[in-house]
């Protein structure tokens, strides 16, 4: 409990990417005493893993694309959820509004600008989002998830404060487990996923890709797959081909425990899922979805595998053997995959929910945040004179 009990209004577009680390936000502001409404569109309030406490707010979510026919709707779209959001700050009264991306997001940090409440925005990739680039001028804060942030101008880096993406409280329980034992003639569990809807490309090549490893290693696996449905029974059938053990599943409700239990990961780099692997700390193939805005997916790869707990294939070369040959580099070697999975540890950010917290309750360059920073650089500088 952290002084009075203030409340604070969080919004964010519909998709888990930005609905998770609002969700990790809110519980740690409620634990701390406060009261929380959520802005989103109709998917988020029905995404499932939102607190029980936290009541959603739905808001026109307009969009201003390419085609000037559809402007007048969405700019339309935009000043009802403006209007609709004044409305709710009126009744509600935040002591600031917190941003994390998507359209429905745009509406309300807006109206909290223009009614002068303090306002934060939290970008969860190493690319600036549509939205956040929009607002970054007009805010009192902006957290990053990464150190280097592209489209972030240099101007906001004044305001900007690098506190990591918040990830669900049963990942982030994982972080003190140890790497699950794996020797030279134990099993080799490798989890697939390609987010919640699975990934096409996925099922094509990693059955062949995992086919193609010398059989010390191929005759060690144990594979679960997440599947499109309409790709799940050929994927069930070239494993079988393979003589692979795997199971395979649409949907998986138990992540965090098959997350625990893997010792490979191979999917996307989504900004949640690079967040969980390095909250727990696993080894991982990614292979960024070619047509995110910005190309943000390859560039939330940088940090995990420049630190080599990570290697990345662009689509255009995921191709089986390059497949295999990137699984025998991080796993032929017992000592190797143990130490790309500590690697990928170190570049979590297991307080991201708590520093976020800290940072919303001060609206922005606050004092406290000034004294964790202060407070790490003395005990970084201390280190290296001991050293």
């Amino acid at each position: 409990m952290s002084g009075a009990s203030r409340h604070y209004v969080l919004a964010a577009g519909g998709t888990g990417g930005h609905l998770i680390p609002a969700f990790a936000l809110a519980a740690e502001l409620e634990r701390r005493g406060h009261h929380v409404a959520l802005i989103t569109d109709e998917r988020g309030a029905k995404l499932p893993g939102k607190p029980s406490f936290l009541v959603s707010h739905v808001l026109p979510a307009g969009r201003i694309g390419k085609n000037p026919l559809h402007w007048p709707r969405g700019i339309g779209a935009i000043l009802e959820g403006k209007r609709m959001a004044l409305r709710l700050f009126e009744s509600f009264q935040p002591s600031a509004v917190i941003g994390f991306g998507g359209y429905p997001a745009f509406p309300a940090l807006w109206a909290a600008t223009s009614a002068k409440i303090p306002s934060v925005i939290h970008e969860q990739n190493a690319v600036l989002g549509r939205v956040n680039r929009f607002l970054a001028g007009r805010v009192d804060a902006i957290a990053t998830s990464y150190r280097e942030v592209e489209r972030l101008k240099p101007r906001h880096l004044a305001k900007t404060h690098l506190v990591g993406n918040p990830v669900r409280a049963e990942v982030l329980a994982l972080r003190e487990q140890p790497f699950p034992a794996f020797s030279a003639d134990g099993l080799l569990r490798v989890l697939v996923t390609g987010g919640s809807q699975g990934a096409s490309v996925l099922s094509d090549v990693v059955p062949d890709g995992l086919a193609m490893l010398p059989p010390a290693l191929r005759s060690r696996l144990q594979v679960t797959q997440q599947c499109r449905p309409e790709d799940i029974e050929a994927v069930r059938a070239r494993y079988a081909a393979h003589d692979i053990p795997a199971e395979l599943g649409t949907y998986f409700e138990d992540m965090a425990t098959r997350l625990a239990d893997a010792h490979l990961f191979i999917g996307r780099a989504g900004a949640s899922t690079v967040a969980e692997l390095t909250a727990v700390g696993r080894p991982a193939i990614l292979v960024p979805l070619p047509i995110a805005t910005d190309d943000h997916q390859a560039f939330n790869t940088g940090e995990i595998a420049a630190a080599g707990g990570a290697r990345m294939i662009r689509q255009d070369r995921f191709t089986p053997s390059e497949l295999a040959k990137q699984i025998q580099a991080i796993a032929m070697n017992p000592e190797t995959l143990a130490t790309a999975a500590h690697a990928a540890w170190n570049c979590g950010y297991p307080n991201a929910a708590s520093d976020l917290a800290d940072l919303v309750e001060g609206f922005g360059g606050t004092p406290l945040m000034d004294v964790i920073r202060v407070a790490s650089e003395v005990e970084a500088s201390s280190q290296e004179q001991l050293a």
